[in-house]
């Protein structure tokens, strides 16, 4: 369960991913980002917000996981997308999730156990009011327990998919989202990771599911 808090954020979001999304080998430079929707996960000890976001720039669609830090993350300094003003937490650190490892943990309990996106509830004055998440998630595994540890390297990206080697596991994470035609035009195509196990994704508009990551066995 992620709870969230009725704020202000300076810079927003979508601000620090605009500045981001040039930086990135995976970005093709044509249009202003904007959001589709995001999806969470829970960090199990409460400190750490998981947030992934799916944005349109141009033509195609990017998927953007961040995490969210009270404090700076010992050895990203590569990964930190820039700090933010929270005006109910003060300041966060935000980081490219992919090099966090309470992200790359949560991202693979999904797909393992057949996990969904984390239940979302806003903070009102001491009342929990439910919000609906705007891209919801499904990871194709059953594993009931047992979850390998990992112990996350850095990531490397490169042609739309961001790799992290885990232990015993190997994450890919989607970059380049590979939606419908109608959806995209790109002339270049979005990777397809076909996996055994992935985490399949939906949001409003699209008719079918869309592969945004996979974990295979080292």
């Amino acid at each position: 369960m992620a709870i969230l808090h009725k704020a202000t954020l300076s810079p927003t979001k979508l601000e620090l991913i605009a500045g981001y999304l040039p930086k990135q080998p995976w970005f093709i430079q044509d249009g202003t980002p904007e959001l589709v929707g995001a999806y969470r996960f829970d960090d199990p000890a409460g400190e750490v917000g998981l947030e992934t976001h799916v944005v349109a720039a141009g033509d195609r669609i990017y998927q953007i996981p961040l995490s969210y830090r009270g404090y700076e993350l010992a050895g990203a300094e590569e990964w930190l997308v820039g700090t933010m003003e929270h005006s109910v937490l003060g300041k966060r650190w935000v980081y490219d999730a992919c090099a966090d490892p309470v992200y790359v943990k949560a991202l693979a309990t999904a797909i393992l156990t057949g996990q969904e996106q984390a239940e979302q509830f806003v903070d009102n004055n001491g009342t929990l009011e439910p919000r609906p998440s705007t891209v919801s998630v499904k990871g194709s595994g059953t594993l009931d327990g047992g979850v390998p540890t990992v112990s996350a390297s850095a990531p490397v990206s490169g042609s739309g998919v961001t790799v992290i080697d885990a232990g015993g596991l190997r994450l890919k994470i989607a970059r380049v989202v590979d939606v419908p035609a109608e959806l995209s035009s790109a002339s270049v195509a979005a990777p397809e990771l076909h996996h055994e196990l992935t985490l399949q994704g939906r949001w409003e508009g699209l008719e079918g599911p869309v592969e945004l990551a996979a974990v295979v066995r080292n």
